[in-house]
């Protein structure tokens, strides 16, 4: 360290009278002491002409600096970066309350190892490994996600999600709390099913058992949805993840897809398409617009692509939860006969005269073409019939059979026009009645 020269402060002597005695001076301490006077009155003076309106200056500042204070606070918070950011997530918000996550139980046998010899009584011992069971346990086998559609606790979700024989289903909702739900109803025709928790009980201010609301997602309509239009998917995905969420768009509308599931194979018509992400778990989630409402039920997935994902619109579902409110069950109006839509292609191989409506045909495993003791059998209909109108409606392969059929009730009765032998005629059905 470099060592500085030490500082030397000069020697000052103070002469009171010599100063005082220096006009100069006595002139400049005569001033300082007048204008401070001077400044002490003039002081007095503004403050009682201005003391007011200073104050609310002072009060104003203050605001200010509150205010701030307080969007630096605020500013902690995430701010959405876009207008459709910003709909996404106040949608997840106002969904999410709603979404339930459904978990499948079931006693399943406990096996165990041991070894037996197959050869008792031989002169040699020889062992081998076999199994065997030793009483059940409870265990998880399944899972999927449903959400709730009245205060009350009715869910909507998937046929194949609840269609496990002698299982248990366990409700586990956004907040962590865990209900056992009873199946209501499950849709003979769509992949859909209503299932229902209890309320929570509690005591009200008048000593009164009061029952605790759901949150319940609100119905969109998706009669009016568009390609490309974006959409959000919620759900259980893998049956880990409660309340995953995916984006994307609408990628295709009026779809008609072979699904299975839960030991089920069924043709679905009229279903969306999605790139929004489904997986295994998002089965009976809900399809969200940038509204929040729910314009369909996640069904299922393509196994061979990436992010094509199918959806049942929500106006099918919103006819089966008045139903069950209403009836119990859902129900169908059921014609009964097996058919295939005709084609160019179908109609060169069976040699038609004409390229639409529904040919009543035999199954691929030989099942009969008209259901013994059905509307159709009643009513007369033939295998190689094809039934071209109902109620003067074309059948069509954009218009199929099932779809028009969908819009009558059980008991209703209806005019079919038909090709039998080249010759047209019409016929009369009084519709019967599918449920589950």
């Amino acid at each position: 360290m470099y060592e500085l020269p030490k500082f030397k402060f000069p020697k000052f002597k103070f002469q009171s009278g010599r100063i005082f005695k220096n006009r100069t001076i006595r002139l400049l301490i005569l001033m300082f002491f007048g204008s401070s006077v001077f400044g002490f009155i003039g002081g007095i003076i503004a403050s009682n002409y201005f003391y007011f309106p200073i104050k609310d200056l002072n009060i104003g500042l203050l605001k200010i600096i509150e205010k701030k204070t307080l969007e630096k606070e605020t500013q902690k918070e995430y701010i959405p970066q876009t207008s459709q950011e910003e709909a996404i997530i106040k949608a997840v918000k106002e969904v999410s309350p709603a979404v339930v996550s459904i978990v499948i139980s079931k006693d399943v046998p406990i096996m165990e190892e041991y070894f037996y010899n197959p050869f008792e009584g031989m002169p040699f011992e020889f062992q081998i490994p076999g199994y065997r069971q030793q009483g059940t346990e409870k265990r998880e086998i399944g899972g999927g996600t449903g959400f709730i559609v009245s205060s009350d606790g009715i869910i909507l979700t998937n046929k194949h999600v609840v269609s496990v024989q002698d299982a248990e289903y366990t409700i586990f909702t956004n907040d962590g709390k865990k209900f056992s739900a009873k199946v209501l109803a499950k849709d003979p025709v769509q992949d859909l099913a209503v299932i229902k928790i209890e309320q929570e009980k509690s005591i009200n201010e008048n000593g009164e058992v009061a029952l605790k609301p759901f949150p319940i997602a609100k119905l969109g309509d998706s009669d009016n949805l568009q390609i490309g239009q974006s959409v959000i998917a919620i759900g259980n995905a893998l049956g880990e993840f409660r309340n995953t969420i995916s984006v994307g768009v609408i990628s295709g509308l009026a779809r008609t897809i072979t699904a299975s599931g839960g030991g089920i194979i069924e043709t679905l018509e009229d279903i969306i398409q999605t790139d929004a992400a489904i997986n295994k778990g998002n089965s009976g989630g809900p399809l969200l617009n940038l509204k929040g409402e729910v314009i369909g039920i996640n069904t299922a997935m393509a196994l061979e692509a990436q992010n094509i994902g199918f959806t049942i619109p929500i106006n099918k579902a919103k006819r089966d939860i008045e139903q069950v409110k209403k009836t119990g069950k859902i129900v169908y109006p059921f014609l009964g006969i097996r058919y295939v839509l005709v084609n160019e292609k179908v109609k060169e191989e069976n040699k038609l005269s004409v390229d639409y409506g529904a040919l009543i045909i035999r199954g691929e495993q030989g099942e009969a073409a008209i259901t013994p003791g059905s509307a159709a059998a009643k009513a007369g209909l033939k295998e190689g019939d094809v039934i071209l109108e109902l109620n003067n409606e074309k059948i069509t392969t954009d218009n199929s059979l099932a779809k028009i059929i969908l819009k009558y009730n059980p008991g209703d009765k209806v005019i079919l026009k038909i090709l039998r032998d080249k010759k047209e005629k019409s016929i009369e059905v009084v519709l019967g009645e599918r449920s589950e």
